[in-house]
Parts: C-alpha cells; sequence; structure tokens
C-alpha cells in the first residue's frame, strides 16, 4: 500500500466526485458543489488520499471564526479500518485550531455508527440530533468538538 496525502486540487474532482457516489449514493454532493468548495480558498482547505494514482479519500473543513466545520470526509472501503479517516480527521482538527477555531462542528448520519465511534474516540460529543435530515429520512447528529477546551486539557496533560 503507497497512500499518499495532499491537498486535493481541480484535476482530483472528477474522481472524488466518483468516490463520493459510491459511496453516499442517496447524499452525494454534485460535481459543482466540489468546485465550489475548492474556489472558496479562503475558508476552505481539502485534502485526498491517493494510492497509485487513484484518490481511496478525501476530507474538507470550513473555517467560518469561531467555528469550523468537517464538510466531507471519506475512505474508499478497501482503505477502511487502516487509521486513515482517524489521520484526516486529526488533520482537520488540528487545522481547525492552526486557524484559531474554537470548535469544530461536524454532522453525521445516525446510522453510521462506525464514523460516530471515530468521532466520539476524538473527543466530539453529539448536541443535536436533526430528525429525518439526510435523504430517506435519516436522522443526523450534529457533534461538537471544543478546541479550547481540548487545548487547555492538552497543555494540562504537558504539564
Amino acid at each position: 500500500m503507497n497512500v499518499a496525502l495532499r491537498e486535493m486540487t481541480a484535476s482530483d474532482i472528477p474522481a472524488v466526485h466518483q468516490l463520493e457516489t459510491e459511496l453516499f449514493p442517496e447524499d452525494a454532493w454534485p460535481l459543482a458543489a466540489f468546485e465550489s468548495e475548492l474556489a472558496q480558498s479562503e475558508t476552505r482547505n481539502y485534502w485526498v488520499y491517493e494510492n497509485d494514482g487513484k484518490v481511496v479519500g478525501y476530507a474538507g473543513l470550513c473555517t467560518v471564526l469561531p467555528i469550523s466545520d468537517v464538510q466531507t470526509i471519506a475512505i474508499s472501503p478497501e482503505f477502511q479500518g487502516q487509521g486513515l479517516g482517524r489521520k484526516l480527521l486529526t488533520l482537520l482538527v488540528e487545522t481547525a485550531k492552526e486557524r484559531n477555531a474554537l470548535d469544530v462542528m461536524l454532522e453525521v448520519r445516525f446510522d453510521n455508527p462506525a464514523a460516530i465511534g471515530l468521532y466520539e474516540s476524538m473527543g466530539f460529543v453529539t448536541i443535536h440530533r436533526r430528525v429525518g435530515y439526510y435523504k430517506g429520512g435519516v436522522d443526523a447528529l450534529i457533534m461538537r468538538l471544543q478546541l479550547d477546551a481540548q487545548q487547555g486539557q492538552e497543555e494540562e496533560n504537558k504539564a
């Protein structure tokens, strides 16, 4: 396995969109949404994982202070369970810190226990449930990671 992480470019969008439609058939973003996100470089950061020239994962973050919002995060099924999603989420959180955000927010499908488990293991807590938010009537959990509290805890652990 030769997986490399790098910033997403416009040339990645077709491959990212293809993976998006495979992973999230009911909720896939349209191609134009990725183009729009990537064009907003002042508030957006996007990355891709590549394996032998093929996109196998991606993630995006929007920061409008005081909040950063995980726009999307996905790993191809054959690469799941190898820590790549955790590494992407860690990168998003670190980027939010660098941008001086106080909180990182995200929405996750209620029927995605693997993602919820990852988020909870990294300190995210559920703050709200949006009933019927996703297509097909699936609820969304709104989760938050408070960075100011997390940074304080990290400094305490170093002492």
